[in-house]
């Protein structure tokens, strides 16, 4: 696991930042190389990042219900770049979602009460299995 990174973004107009910042400490702790882009980032501007970065994984924190849209946008804009880097969503997503998101292209998904253990193996799995 040695040097893997993990880029975490706020994309669209979300502007809370105090669960990804969380995120990024607790993933640091487990051993990654953590990137933060901040927050009202586009997907354009995450895609370039992660591959600017060389990174593993993107994490996108999402709360602001507009994940249907700007998730996929994400991997999309990550694969028009030539490159598959999984996208893991973590954040306030209806079950019913879940299936689309996945089908979309997103690597996993984590709600709210997600432990730093299954934080830190979800980012893990999700790089594993690339």
């Amino acid at each position: 696991m040695a040097g893997e990174r993990v880029l975490v973004a706020k994309v669209g107009l979300d502007g809370h930042d105090r669960g990804v910042k969380v995120v990024a400490r607790i993933l640091r702790d487990a051993g990654f190389e953590v990137i933060y882009t901040g927050l009202f980032q586009t997907p354009d501007t995450v895609a370039a990042a992660a591959v600017d970065e060389d990174v593993d994984a993107i994490g996108l924190s999402m709360l602001s219900g507009a994940h249907m849209t700007l998730a996929p946008l994400v991997v999309e804009k990550v694969r028009e770049r030539g490159v598959d880097i999984p996208v893991i969503v973590g954040g306030i997503v209806p079950d019913q979602d879940v299936d689309e998101l996945m089908k979309l292209g997103v690597a996993k998904i984590l709600t709210p009460g997600a432990t730093a253990d299954q934080v830190a193996g979800a980012i893990r799995e999700a790089i594993d299995n690339q």
